[in-house]
């Protein structure tokens, strides 16, 4: 059952073949069996169960809330949710219980939704690895994964086998990592520069960013204004359509959001491709790019075209700006944002009583790390008086130009954009923490930036496995509310190549197996 897609297990609920309550329970238990993953700071179990309770009274009276009545899922710790600790995955905001939940929350929760737990990241989700949080770095389920392993067995003896783990991408590591080990059905990711994305093509998920203003951001602890937006991570597209469908619209709390009413979100099925025009961006073919990547990334593109599609080279003549360009304006956006966290008013606060100014300094040097640290002077030095025209100004500017960019695209008749998500699979952790954070960041979200700071919709989708048998994942991009019809074209992609399910059959012991309704890799996109 816990094998199962949101939509699956959902009908199921409604069939009776499982209680509510009984699949909170199986997801809890392997909650538990899988804490070496360190997917989540916070289990919220009493909380869970009673959820449960409720939704399965609400069956047994014929009266459910909908597909999401009795679905486990989790949120990432950046989201305020009343009564349950929100720290960023920070010492700043440990032991910190907002008095509210965020809007995405409350709305899932007001369709039945069962909150298993708030899941790990990088601090105040800063960073591409999910390795730089207070509580520890989340470790990839495909670590453990027997496609992964029976790999392994080709490399010399002697590895250390403890420190063997893959990382899951950040900064939404823990929801992409909850989704990927069948902890929970769907989950909450935060998306600024790719951090749902990210995670998700490393974890094998789906990781949908939807359009800047869809989506309320009442209630995520800001990491950019300008470019944060609530992400999505499920086990395929039309889960992440539902999920959607649920948080879409505009909320009276937040002024970024549309004001024009969102329909409900359906998927039909998208079984002709050929009135279709495929956008591939020849920016994006990086020198640092895997050969895998960029085989698996021209397979799919040859899909397309095979099935009817057009599918054509165009120009994103900025793109080689947007990585100093987003980094003038996160760290400046940060260094304003992280200036509420004081001692003062909430969180951590330091013992020294001295003076307010050392109180202050001493309470920011305890409570953040030196990522944290490093963005906020980062920051602060781009908004002084003497550079805020020569860096802040002239990043807004190139912004702008990015986004014309993708406007001139799509407005030459291109549908959807195709491009990568990440230039390689899921790096060893004994690796990836050999980079500094700021390259790490800009290697990692080199393809997934520009998306942000155009406010346009994103799904990241994994197509195969690698030789290493990790997941690998592609991305579409979409015109700026066009969600619907980004998701419809992703679904169709996903059905083509049918994306192998993880085996973690170790790990199962509900009764079903994974490995009962594993999906053989299409002949399209293998090697």
């Amino acid at each position: 059952m816990l094998g199962r897609t949101l939509r699956e297990v959902s009908a199921a609920l409604k069939q009776g073949q499982i209680t509510p309550t009984e699949l909170c329970q199986k997801c809890l238990s392997l909650i538990k069996k899988t804490k070496f993953l360190n997917a989540y700071i916070t289990v919220s179990e009493e909380v869970a169960l009673k959820q449960a309770e409720e939704s399965e009274k609400r069956y047994k009276k014929g009266r459910s809330l909908g597909d999401l009545d009795g679905i486990p899922i989790a949120v990432k710790d950046n989201f305020s949710t009343s009564g349950i600790e929100t720290t960023c995955a920070s010492n700043m905001l440990k032991g910190y219980v907002p008095p509210y939940n965020a809007t995405v929350v409350q709305k899932l929760l007001d369709q039945g939704a069962v909150l298993m737990g708030k899941t790990n990241l990088d601090e105040f989700a800063m960073g591409s690895g999910s390795t730089d949080g207070a509580f520890g770095p989340v470790k990839n389920p495909w670590s453990y994964s027997k496609q992964y392993r029976e790999k392994r067995k080709q490399k010399p003896h002697g590895e250390n086998e403890d420190s063997d783990w893959l990382i899951t991408g950040g900064s939404s590591g823990g929801s992409a990592a909850a989704v990927a080990a069948f902890t929970c059905f769907a989950a909450l990711g935060s998306d600024t520069g790719g951090s749902t994305r990210n995670p998700a093509a490393h974890c094998g998920v789906v990781g949908f960013k939807p359009s800047y203003g869809l989506v309320s951001r009442h209630g995520l602890i800001p990491l950019v204004n300008s470019m944060d937006v609530p992400g999505i991570l499920t086990r395929c597209v039309d889960d992440a359509a539902i999920v959607l469908g649920m948080l879409a619209g505009h909320d009276p709390k937040d002024s970024t959001t549309i004001q024009d009413p969102v329909k409900p979100f359906t998927l039909p099925t998208l079984t002709d491709v050929s009135e279709l025009c495929i956008g591939i961006p020849k920016e994006y073919l990086a020198p640092e790019l895997s050969c895998e990547v960029r085989s698996f990334w021209s397979k799919a593109a040859n899909l397309f075209e095979s099935e009817g599609a057009k599918v054509i080279e165009v120009s994103l003549p900025h793109t080689s700006y947007s990585i100093v360009c987003y980094h003038v304006l996160c760290t400046s956006e940060v260094a304003s944002n992280m200036a509420r966290f004081d001692g003062l008013e909430y969180g951590h606060r330091c013992d020294i009583n001295v003076s307010t100014e050392a109180m202050y300094a001493a309470t920011r040097r305890e409570g953040f790390n030196d990522v944290v640290r490093g963005r906020i002077l980062a920051g602060n030095f781009f908004l002084l008086k003497e550079n805020y025209e020569n860096y802040f100004i002239k990043a807004q500017k190139v912004r702008r130009l990015i986004a014309n960019d993708f406007v001139k695209v799509f407005n030459s008749g291109v549908d959807v954009l195709l491009t990568p998500t990440t230039l390689q699979e899921a790096a060893p952790y004994l690796e990836f923490i050999k980079e500094d954070n700021r390259t790490r960041s800009a290697q990692d979200d080199i393809f997934t930036q520009a998306v942000n700071m155009a406010g346009l919709p994103a799904v990241s989708v994994p197509v195969a496995l690698s030789n290493q048998g990790l997941p690998i994942g592609l991305q579409f991009i979409g015109r700026a509310f066009c969600d619907q019809q980004l998701l419809k074209i992703a679904k169709w992609f996903e059905k083509q190549v049918q994306f192998p399910v993880i085996q973690l059959q170790e790990l199962m012991n509900d009764g079903s197996s994974v490995s009962e309704i594993e999906k053989l890799a299409s002949v399209s996109l293998k090697h």
